[in-house]
């Protein structure tokens, strides 16, 4: 798809120099871009790139130079990363299935599907199932009665959502994630054996919220496991029973939950944080990559580590580290000398 310079403008509500009637055909960075795509510049540091572009348009903040720089057209923002993000939707619209039901899917007769939603080829839609309007199912998903999708979602192949769990407003599931399995629950009886605890609550999944391929959500044992509007999960995250993610937090890639966890609105957890039960995260703390949390966070504090400190003494324990195994040669060495002293002592005595 194309679109002039001067439409763009209209659409992203900017203003903009240069000529209006150019097309752009695609997006790009600035090291890479070439004839007829946009890129975007923010980072002085990254001027000579902007010097040297191929590219035809670019989005500038309000007042960069144009000196030696060879764009044709130049819309200006005020967040031209902001801007940039937007304009790739104008440019490269989704690809989405045309609405209706493909004939190899199966979908129950009791289900409810509003207007203009699409069923893939080969899913699966159980009874008394409701999914809003516009939302996309991709082929090979797999949704089990009772289940609650809102309006305008994306949902890709490989999904399941178990029995009776809500979907808000344009949730997006990539690939292969699950949604309500059995929460990970024993109990062990006198003779060793593993009894399993039922898993009979449910998932509530907010509005705008995005979960990366193969990550878990499990359902409770009891009410719900809640992740709350606009949070952004990445792939390979497990979310255990009755946990509760707050507004807008971020969990990243390997992040593991543990059961009746809380994590607080606007809060960060790196890669490979591990999480245990009944830990609270408070609202906006930020938990460093590979870190083990074993006891609550308070809110807005930085942790890293394993076991977990505080940022700052984390950084002076290793600023410390290095020096440890000179520092225990050492010790052992006056450690002898006064046992020595101490001898010498009690032959005088």
């Amino acid at each position: 798809m194309s679109i002039t310079v001067r439409e763009l403008a209209d659409k992203l509500g900017l203003s903009f120099e240069g000529d209006g009637s150019i097309e752009v055909t695609g997006v790009s960075s600035l090291d890479k871009a070439v004839r007829g795509e946009l890129v975007f510049f923010v980072q002085a540091k990254l001027r000579p790139l902007l010097e040297g572009t191929k590219a035809t348009a670019g989005i500038l903040p309000a007042g960069e130079s144009l000196d030696r720089i060879p764009l044709k057209a130049v819309l200006r923002a005020e967040n031209p990363h902001l801007a940039f993000i937007r304009a790739i939707s104008l440019i490269i619209p989704e690809q989405l299935q045309a609405p209706g039901v493909h004939p190899s899917a199966f979908v129950s007769p009791s289900a409810r599907l509003s207007e203009g939603v699409s069923i893939g080829a080969m899913c699966s839609v159980g009874d008394n199932v409701e999914i809003g309007a516009r939302t996309v199912v991709h082929p090979l998903v797999s949704i089990y009665d009772g289940v609650r999708v809102g309006a305008d979602c994306r949902i890709h192949s490989h999904v399941s959502l178990r029995e009776g769990v809500r979907l808000g407003d344009r949730v997006i599931l990539h690939n292969g994630v699950q949604i309500g399995g059995d929460g990970f629950g024993y109990l062990k009886s006198p003779d060793g054996t593993h009894i399993k605890i039922p898993q009979v609550g449910t998932v509530v999944i907010e509005d705008d919220v995005e979960i990366g391929a193969n990550s878990a959500v499990d359902r409770a044992a009891l009410g719900t496991t809640i992740v709350r509007r606009g949070t952004k999960i990445d792939n390979l995250v497990t979310v255990a029973h009755n946990v509760d993610v707050g507004e807008n937090a971020i969990l990243v890639a390997q992040v593991g939950i543990g059961g009746s966890s809380k994590i607080g609105r606007g809060a960060i957890l790196s890669g490979q944080v591990g999480v245990p039960d009944h830990i609270d995260i408070g609202d906006g703390a930020i938990i460093a990559a590979k870190s083990g949390i074993t006891k609550n966070v308070p809110a807005g504090e930085v942790v890293s580590g394993s076991p977990h400190l505080s940022i700052r003494d984390w950084r002076k324990f290793w600023a410390v580290a290095p020096e440890l195994y000179g520092l225990l040669k050492e010790f052992k060495k006056l450690k002898a000398r006064v046992e020595e002293l101490e001898a010498e002592r009690r032959k005088k005595s």
